[in-house]
């Protein structure tokens, strides 16, 4: 791994190039970016980590048009998401740190918290985004407040609350595909001491990608339907109590990830010459069903010298997935078949037939001293998840030729405290730790097995660990301008299994992995408020990194744990109002990681693909020493501009554009000339009018440029990926009362 130097002219040049999306439109300019990272109110400025914000207009803007969650990949610096499983199952990496695996049991390094409660499996954390205060993206390990699976950080998603003055939106917009996004809420008191807010949100899309093989049981692709609401009551009994229940719910129809056989150029990568994005030519049929309700209680009470939280909650998910996996139709053996070559024929379904998962958080945080301010804690996590994998045999019959099952139950308590201690007029000094408890319990069969393979299991594991996790952290007031700070942070991901065996016999297993990461900056605001510009240098390591083998010859799912990930970087975000009517954001930022384990090994592509690492001649795996994580952009930048022209006293005119760019990924363990993608450089533009910042009309786009790049592959069987979302473009009429 080349080794990050910074000398003062890159450095400053690094901090003139840009910021991340943090203050949002109609905000003063003096205002303070209010944030709970710390599980408490403080200010942006303040809080001693690699944090940004995304809310407001910015929130607004980018998720137009009826995106999904993926919208936030690369918004702020260091920040990556992609996905091969539709609207749902995002997977997200944050300073490279990530997990490309597709199993419904992933156990990922990047942890979603929605409104206080943390959303363990993959699907939950595809909930729709909708009336939202704000977004904080927390680069690095958190592994004192929040705990298991954070090695790379958090991502919380903080719903507006009810309030106590009559209010509410509308969002109405239709776009291209006939893609229709609609959006309200309404808020309002219910009495004395209640009061509610009741969220909406309904999108759709036609099937713009048409399936050109011969006799397709589908006509085409990427159509989908969607619903999800969110009812919340606050209870104010007394003036020291707040009582909030949160009950929200999902059902997505449709919207499935095309797969397209032979997409990539063999020997080059790449698309292949003359590729459309709005065909394709599969013979299998594509489902995506998903269902999901969940209910949370959060009651903060005065209590002492401080404030009393509960955050009792409930979730539970259920999907049916099935896809072409293979891309194509037929096979060489059982002609008409293509696009390409297709060795054989491969669909199948993985299905979430049942699924809980209650937790409980209990924390109290107090002013001990007038210089020293505590936060005790506990937390309780119980999970119970039920899968079914299938494939079919599409050439003869279409039945059914392989089923397994996964049934899994997880345990996971901990108790934690922090400290923050005013040690002077201008140092302050934070210290964390947390212990933690896991118990997981496996057991996997194989009641159906393909290509006359047979039965198999049970196969069951039982993983326990204790691990202890923490940080500390100085945080330095030079002024009132500028904050330096420096902080130490230890983290974990909890041990996995991984039994996905419709194809193969081994059930693995990763052990549990640490991280230990430094992180070194500043945050600093100039121009009384109009400009913020903070930067931070990270250096991390880790030690029995969690890996996934995904695909290979053998289309196999393994987890391996590597000895060690290195990993280095800067992160710059800075935002400037020039004027009343101009709002200027960026970021950018460097990731460098290089996985260390000179024995490691994985099976590469099935396709012929050309291999570009080592290989042991012996096994004929790919030896993966020295090189990158997968899936890890080393340079992500962004930027947004707004520019405003007032009209009247009431009314505006308004130009909002953004950028967003990622450079290239390699999508697997093993590097190879084809399974990977060049840099990806999406715009997006809005324009309009608004009246009394409570009427609004605008015209968007996203995707600008109709930019074609792919986003991952399939390496078991042919040259198969997938892509980026195409141009969407529309117009939205907003109101406010």
């Amino acid at each position: 791994m080349t080794s990050l130097k910074l000398t003062t002219a890159a450095l400053s040049a690094v901090l003139m190039a840009g910021t991340s999306l943090t203050p949002a439109h109609a905000q003063d300019v003096t205002d303070e970016v209010i944030v709970t990272a710390q599980k408490r109110e403080q200010s942006l400025q303040d809080v001693p980590l690699s944090l940004d914000v995304v809310r407001g207009e910015e929130l607004d803007v980018i998720s137009s048009g009826g995106e999904d969650i993926l919208f936030l990949s690369a918004r702020v610096p260091s920040l990556y998401a992609e996905g091969s499983f539709g609207r749902t199952f995002p997977r997200f990496y944050i300073r490279g740190l990530g997990n490309t695996d597709f199993d419904l049991n992933a156990n990922q390094p990047v942890s979603l918290v929605y409104d206080g409660v943390v959303l363990e499996n993959p699907i939950l954390k595809g909930f729709p985004v909708f009336d939202l205060d704000r977004v904080e993206v927390l680069r690095g390990p958190q592994g004192t407040l929040f705990g298991r699976n954070t090695p790379a950080g958090v991502i919380t998603f903080e719903s507006a609350r009810p309030t106590r003055e009559a209010e509410g939106y509308i969002r109405a917009g239709y776009g291209r595909f006939d893609t229709v996004d609609l959006e309200g809420a309404v808020s309002g008191p219910l009495g004395d001491k209640v009061s509610a807010r009741l969220s909406g949100l309904f999108q759709s899309r036609g099937d713009y990608v048409d399936n050109v093989a011969p006799n397709p049981s589908e006509s085409g692709f990427e159509e989908f339907e969607e619903y999800a609401g969110r009812l919340q009551f606050l209870f104010e009994p007394t003036g020291t109590t707040d009582i909030l229940l949160n009950l929200h719910g999902r059902k997505l129809d449709g919207g499935s990830r095309t797969f397209r056989a032979n997409a990539i150029q063999p020997g080059t990568g790449g698309l292949v010459p003359g590729f459309d994005r709005f065909t394709a030519a599969q013979d299998a049929t594509q489902i995506l069903n998903v269902e999901n309700l969940g209910a949370s209680l959060t009651i903060d009470t005065d209590f002492g010298k401080g404030t009393l939280t509960s955050i009792s909650a409930f979730e539970s998910v259920r999907v049916d997935a099935r896809g072409d996996v293979d891309g194509g139709f037929g096979a060489v053996f059982a002609p008409p078949s293509g696009p390409g070559f297709i060795p054989f024929a491969a669909e199948s379904q993985d299905n979430i037939t049942g699924h809980s998962q209650w937790t409980q958080e209990l924390r109290y945080n107090f002013d001990a001293t007038d210089a020293l301010n505590v936060t005790l804690g506990g937390f309780a996590f119980f999970e119970n998840l039920e899968i079914e994998s299938l494939s079919f045999d599409t050439l003869f019959g279409g039945g059914v030729n392989g089923r397994a099952v996964q049934d899994q139950d997880t345990e996971a308590f901990a108790l934690f405290t922090s400290m923050e201690l005013q040690a002077s007029e201008r140092l302050t000094a934070t210290a964390g730790l947390r212990l933690s408890l896991e118990n997981k319990d496996f057991v996997a069969s194989r009641t159906i097995g393909p290509f006359g393979s047979g039965t198999l299991g049970p196969v069951s594991q039982d993983l326990d660990d204790t691990v202890v996790t923490g940080d500390l952290a100085l945080n330095y007031a030079a002024n009132e301008a500028l904050n330096l700070f420096a902080r130490y942070s230890r983290g974990f991901r909890a041990p996995n299994v991984q039994g996905r065996i419709v194809f193969g016999d081994a059930v693995t297993v990763a052990d549990t992995e640490t991280i230990d990461s430094f992180d070194v900056g500043f945050k600093s605001r100039f121009l009384d408020g109009r400009g913020t510009l903070n930067a931070t240098v990270f250096y991390f390591e880790t030690d029995n990194q969690q890996l996934t083998a995904v695909g290979g010859a053998g289309n196999f799912n393994q987890l391996l744990n590597a000895d060690a990930v290195k990993g280095s970087g800067l992160e710059v975000d800075a935002s400037f109002d020039p004027t009343d009517h101009v709002e200027l954001t960026a970021g950018f930022s460097i990731n460098d990681t290089e996985i260390q384990d000179t024995a490691l090994e994985v099976g590469p592509c099935g396709a012929p693909c050309t291999i570009l690492d080592r290989v042991n001649p012996v096994t004929g795996n790919a030896l993966i020493n020295g090189n990158s994580l997968p899936q890890a952009p080393k340079y992500i930048a962004n930027v947004s501009a707004r520019f405003g022209l007032p009209v009247s006293n009431a009314g505006e005119l308004f130009v909002f554009t953004d950028m967003a760019y990622r450079s290239e990924v390699n999508f697997f363990l093993y590097d190879s000339a084809e399974f990977r993608s060049d840099s990806l450089t999406e715009v997006g533009l809005r324009g309009g009018y608004v009246h009394n910042d409570d009427f609004e009309i605008a015209a968007y786009v996203r995707n600008a440029f109709g930019v074609t790049e792919l986003e991952g592959a399939v390496d078991f069987n042919n040259f198969t990926g997938f892509i980026n979302e195409p141009s969407i473009y529309g117009v939205e009429v907003t109101k406010r009362f």
